[in-house]
């Protein structure tokens, strides 16, 4: 079950991230991170970050909220696991990179926290609905 569970959310995470780095944060990071963002991103370091993201959400919330069959668990859970593997990043960021923007952060924390969430209950239903 955990490789179905971890293909639906894989799929989910990355069309919805595709979404929000293509059309809505690029000019945001830009404007604000310009000076830091590499000419060419390395995608295998965000691919090896998504392999291990949807790991752990598949593990420590979407599980876990099927098994107690109960989707606000895949809400809640989703919305932590977001702001703790988002704020890693970025209040370390804010804490040892000079002059990293305070709204970056917050703005990243919220992104994570709905990503988060919306992966999870998105999966959660999908799974419930083909019974796995």
């Amino acid at each position: 079950m955990f490789i179905k569970l971890y293909a639906i959310a894989f799929t989910v995470f990355l069309g919805i991230d595709a979404v929000w780095l293509i059309l809505i944060a690029k000019n945001f990071y830009a404007k604000y991170i310009g000076y830091l963002m590499a000419k060419n991103p390395n995608l295998l370091a965000a691919l090896i970050f998504y392999l291990i993201f949807i790991a752990g959400l598949v593990f420590f919330v979407i599980t876990p909220a099927l098994d107690k069959k109960m989707w606000t668990q895949a809400l809640l859970a989703g919305i932590f696991f977001g702001l703790v593997t988002y704020a890693t990043y970025d209040l370390t960021n804010l804490a040892t990179v000079k002059d990293w923007p305070l709204i970056i952060t917050i703005v990243d924390l919220i992104w994570g926290m709905f990503v988060s969430a919306a992966v999870s209950v998105v999966t959660y239903f999908i799974a419930i609905k083909f019974k796995l």
